[in-house]
């Protein structure tokens, strides 16, 4: 009896390399190399130096940059394009100013061609799941920085993609926010289990929500250099995990390969 074959990944880069042409003339390679494959309904988060193009991979993943090199698979079939199946949730807030909470979180389900009734009761359901029910009806500059994002996750999420690409989206917010919006992400994920690629500065962040930890080296000609697994139990409290013991443990151990990048980064600013 033959065995059973295992799913496609929900994101599998191939020998990306990513390359730009330059005004004066000239070829700059962003990324080169690049592997990364990530299963359905798996958490990984992405880290390096400023610049080395974890945002560029992403733009790859989200069918918004084409590789000139290597290929891109979502779910096993090759990517042509945009990514249908993705959520992309930006560093920058992507909610229209003139309108309220509910019509921003409401407005990619009625362009889809939901009649407007049930968009918005699907748009106040998901308003309630990020805890902004009695918030609504107030427009985008009525909200705090953490209200916004909860705004933009639940526009994304109101879509039910498969797939999560995040750029950085709790980089603007204070330390203490950004660990409450680490812990609604890990509530909304553990119920949907979608797959997520999140690019992140941080490597305490990036720890504390992720499966695996991948670690790009400085660029230019980036690529992927280090995963690790991360061996903390499910559920977490990013609140209480930072306390636990292989945490800190992981943590030095990844730091020591991504300091030497981010030393690398400096020295050729």
């Amino acid at each position: 009896m033959q065995g059973l074959s295992s799913p496609p990944a929900a994101v599998d880069l191939k020998d990306v390399e990513v390359a730009f042409q330059l005004a004066a003339g000239g070829r700059y390679t962003a990324v080169e190399r690049a592997r990364l494959t990530v299963a359905a309904g798996e958490f990984v988060a992405v880290v390096g130096p400023t610049g080395c193009g974890k945002s560029t991979l992403l733009n790859v993943a989200a069918g918004l940059l084409r590789p000139a090199a290597g290929s891109v698979e979502i779910f096993g079939a090759p990517l042509a394009g945009l990514n249908r199946q993705a959520g992309y949730l930006f560093q920058a807030d992507a909610l229209f100013p003139w309108k309220t909470a509910l019509e921003n979180v409401a407005l990619g389900r009625e362009i889809a061609g939901m009649p407007k009734r049930m968009a918005r009761e699907r748009a106040q359901d998901w308003l309630g799941r990020v805890g902004l029910a009695a918030f609504a009806q107030r427009y985008p500059h009525m909200l705090s920085g953490g209200q916004r994002k909860r705004v933009g996750l639940a526009q994304v999420l109101i879509r039910d993609p498969a797939i999560l690409l995040m750029d950085e989206p709790f980089g603007p917010l204070d330390a203490q926010t950004r660990q409450i919006m680490g812990n609604l992400l890990l509530e909304l994920w553990s119920a949907a289990r979608k797959a997520v690629v999140f690019v992140t500065h941080d490597l305490e962040e990036a720890i504390a929500l992720a499966d695996r930890v991948v670690i790009m080296s400085a660029g230019p000609s980036s690529r992927i250099i280090g995963d690790w697994r991360v061996p903390l139990a499910r559920p977490r409290d990013i609140f209480e995990i930072r306390l636990d013991g292989a945490f800190h443990d992981l943590h030095r151990e990844i730091w020591q390969v991504l300091k030497a990048e981010v030393v690398k980064s400096y020295a050729a600013a």
